[in-house]
Formats: structure tokens, C-alpha cells, sequence
């Protein structure tokens, strides 16, 4: 993911493996595009989407240079939003799509692109459900009847929530990812978000973020290690990212904490 610049005049979007959705970023800039053999023109204002599936490519004829926050979206991810829809082989197809709005692809957007800005400090959990949200809504838009709606799911056992629970405990100083934590479970990803959250009555990055803070906030307590080792040891990818994470759950500095202990 990455905030690009579109040059002015004639450009045909690279070929990519996976399906990429460009977000414009900036003023309106009058455009001619392709849809098959035909040429059309609009503008391009800022919030509206374009999608390019996997393999294929836009030609764009631009009256001056513009940028677009790049998204890219894997087939296999798509393929599991699509069997979260329920549906089948020709559904699973993302359709090209030219000049969208939509309030909900735009805050993804955004949020990716803080999140890039700020250099990850969500972690690689965040931006995977960020993404896994974004391919869902994608669906959901291309296809919002009844018939695609998500089907019923059962509860998470309470054995494999223990499991994936112990594991995330165990690998709290790594990265944990959205697809690992699956594959604890033994469910598929797409089942695996709504059934956690089901359980734990909370999202799986959200989760794991409470229990870095819960983690540092006992290491600060003990007293016994620095700032940048407590950090390290609680998955965060450094201290001021662990600071700001202890004010915005507990209200306090990892320097008050300490001090409250004694």
C-alpha cells in the first residue's frame, strides 16, 4: 500500500497479480479512460475509488498529474470475503469498477493510509482486518442482495478459544497476524473475525492490543526492566508507540505507572 503519483497525459495502470483499488487523493483532474473499446471522460475527486482486477490494466488520459493511495488486495483474500458471502465460483470474480464512492472503502482507506504514514503502529493485525473489512465491502458492494448475504455461523468453542488465547500470550512480542491466528483456531479467516469477536466481544486486533497494554502496565509495575525492553517484550514496536497505547487505554504514562506501583 502506498500513496502514488499519476503522471499527466496517457497512462495505462501496471499489470498487477493482485487487484489493486486506487483511491484519488487531492483536487478533481479531468480525465479519459478506457471501458473496452470505448472512451469516456469525467473527473476524478478526492474519495472516489477505481478498482483494477488482478491481471489486467486502466488506460488513463490525465489533464494534469494527480496521486492515488494504492491499495492491493490478494486473490486468496478475496476468495475467502467471497466464501464469507456464501458465494460461489463467479461471485468470487471483483469486478472493474471506475469513479466510486463510498463512505465505508474511504475510512478504510484513510485508516491504511495513517497507518502507512505512521509507520505500522497498529501492527500487522490492524492492517489485515483493515483489509479483510475492505474486500468484504468491496463484495458487498458489487453484489449487496440478500442471496450474497453472509450465512450463519456457529459459535466459537470454548477450547479453541483457550487455544488461540494461550498463543497469543505465548507470541505477545512478535507480530502476530490475522491468518496465524486462523490457522490456531482451525477455522478459515473470514470465519475466524466474526467468531472471535463473537466470543470475546471484541475485534482480534483489539484483543491483542489490550493485552500488550495489560502486559506493559505488569512490567512497569515490577519495575525491574527499561522502557525499551518492556516495549519489546509487550509487541510493541517501540516505547513512545507503547506510551501512547497506555494513555489511550489506562490514562496514564508508563512513568506514572511505575510511580503509582510504589
Amino acid at each position: 500500500m502506498l500513496t502514488s503519483p499519476v503522471p499527466s497525459g496517457r497512462f495505462d495502470s501496471p499489470v498487477d497479480d493482485r487487484h489493486v483499488l486506487c483511491l484519488h487523493v487531492g483536487e478533481p483532474v479531468p480525465v479519459t479512460y478506457r471501458v473496452g473499446k470505448a472512451e469516456r471522460q469525467a473527473a476524478r475527486i478526492h474519495g472516489q475509488f477505481c478498482v483494477v482486477p488482478a491481471g489486467s490494466s486502466t488506460r488513463w488520459t490525465l489533464s494534469g498529474p494527480a496521486r492515488s493511495l494504492l491499495l492491493r488486495l490478494t486473490p486468496a483474500l478475496m476468495r475467502e470475503a467471497a466464501e464469507a458471502r456464501g458465494l460461489g465460483a463467479q461471485g468470487m470474480e471483483l469486478d472493474p469498477a471506475i469513479h466510486i464512492r463510498d463512505a465505508q472503502v474511504e475510512r478504510i482507506g484513510w485508516m491504511m493510509q495513517a497507518e502507512d504514514h505512521d509507520g505500522y503502529p497498529g501492527g500487522r493485525l490492524f492492517v489485515d482486518s483493515l483489509a479483510t473489512a475492505l474486500a468484504a465491502r468491496l463484495f458487498a458492494l458489487q453484489s449487496p442482495t440478500e442471496d450474497s448475504a453472509p450465512r450463519r455461523r456457529h459459535a466459537l468453542p470454548a477450547w479453541r478459544l483457550r487455544q488461540v488465547v494461550e498463543y497469543i500470550e505465548a507470541h505477545l512480542d512478535e507480530e502476530l497476524t490475522l491468518a496465524e491466528l486462523a490457522g490456531v483456531a482451525g477455522f478459515s479467516l473470514s470465519h475466524f473475525k466474526p467468531l472471535f469477536k463473537q466470543a470475546t466481544g471484541l475485534p482480534v486486533h483489539r484483543f491483542v492490543l489490550e493485552r500488550r497494554v495489560e502486559r506493559a502496565r505488569l512490567r512497569l509495575m515490577e519495575g525491574r526492566k527499561s522502557l525499551t525492553e518492556i516495549a519489546m517484550e509487550a509487541g510493541f514496536s517501540h516505547p513512545s508507540h507503547m506510551a501512547r497505547c497506555l494513555r489511550r487505554f489506562l490514562g496514564m504514562s508508563p512513568t506514572e505507572i511505575a510511580r503509582a506501583s510504589q
